[in-house]
């Protein structure tokens, strides 16, 4: 499997495990409980990479969920690399603030986040997974250290978030409307995302014009990129016009199927129930 180096890598791919334990202390004054508890809601105040390890004696392979928002290393967030590791290169780099002109600013930012990357893949649960937003100063160097220490074959995907919902015509080149999200699981075979409740607006999608005995019913696309062996039938139309699906497409059903949902009138949409 490809690596991504760079500088310090030697230094920092164990330093995770020299890192010391701390211990949690609680400040009663802000807590809403009378007894402190580990097992209770947590919020923990600190340097990140104590607090990971401090977690990990109690909670070590039980988090079922991960979500962490990095420094995004755009060169403007005045972070400063603070891990003492034993490096005569990284005691170089100790406080010094992180800007664009920094020619060694995406080392340090990969030193900075391997160690906490090991500390969190120790944390999770085998179906736990973690996510992990990020722009694209940093995504493509993100995903190798994912690949690294989560392993390629545990990706699961790399969601879209937008975060601008006006386009920019001030931007020098393209309008940067978006970020992402990247999620890997702790191990592939075991996580499943938890699918939410339909809501009340997504239900209202769907209604029984026809007094179909089956119940209420939405039309939807009958058509799919992915190769179906059955998917490219030929239709006829009312008018007896005769229908394939486009060079690249497949319909998403059987010609029984078809026949079965018997709607020659809708050449290219098919019945997907409520109950799905």
């Amino acid at each position: 499997m490809p690596r991504l180096h760079f500088k310090g890598k030697v230094f920092v791919e164990n330093h995770h495990l020299t890192v010391p334990y701390h211990e949690l202390l609680p400040v009663r004054e802000k807590g809403l409980s009378e007894k402190a508890s580990l097992h209770d809601n947590l919020i923990v105040h600190g340097d990140n990479l104590a607090a990971l390890k401090s977690l990990l004696p109690t909670w070590h392979g039980k988090v079922k969920c991960v979500y962490i928002d990095p420094p995004y290393n755009t060169g403007n967030e005045g972070w400063a690399y603070n891990d003492n590791v034993n490096s005569p290169l990284m005691q170089n780099w100790l406080g010094e603030v992180v800007d664009r002109d920094d020619l060694t600013r995406h080392d340090k930012w990969c030193c900075m986040m391997l160690p906490r990357l090991k500390l969190l893949r120790e944390l999770l649960a085998e179906d736990g997974a973690i996510f992990v937003s990020i722009d694209d100063n940093e995504v493509h160097h993100l995903r190798c250290l994912m690949d690294d220490v989560f392993g390629e074959e545990n990706f699961v995907a790399t969601a879209i978030w937008q975060k601008v919902f006006s386009p920019k015509n001030t931007a020098k080149y393209f309008s940067e409307d978006h970020d992402y999200v990247m999620a890997y699981a702790r191990r592939i075979g075991a996580w499943r995302p938890n699918l939410i409740m339909r809501s009340e607006r997504a239900t209202g999608r769907y209604k029984n014009p026809d007094d179909d005995a089956r119940g209420p019913w939405s039309s939807s696309d009958l058509t799919a990129r992915n190769f179906y062996d059955q998917g490219t039938y030929e239709v006829t139309s009312p008018s007896g016009k005769k229908f394939k699906p486009s060079v690249g497409n497949y319909f998403r059903v059987s010609p029984e199927k078809f026949a079965f949902q018997q709607l020659p009138f809708q050449i290219y949409e098919v019945i997907e129930r409520l109950d799905r």
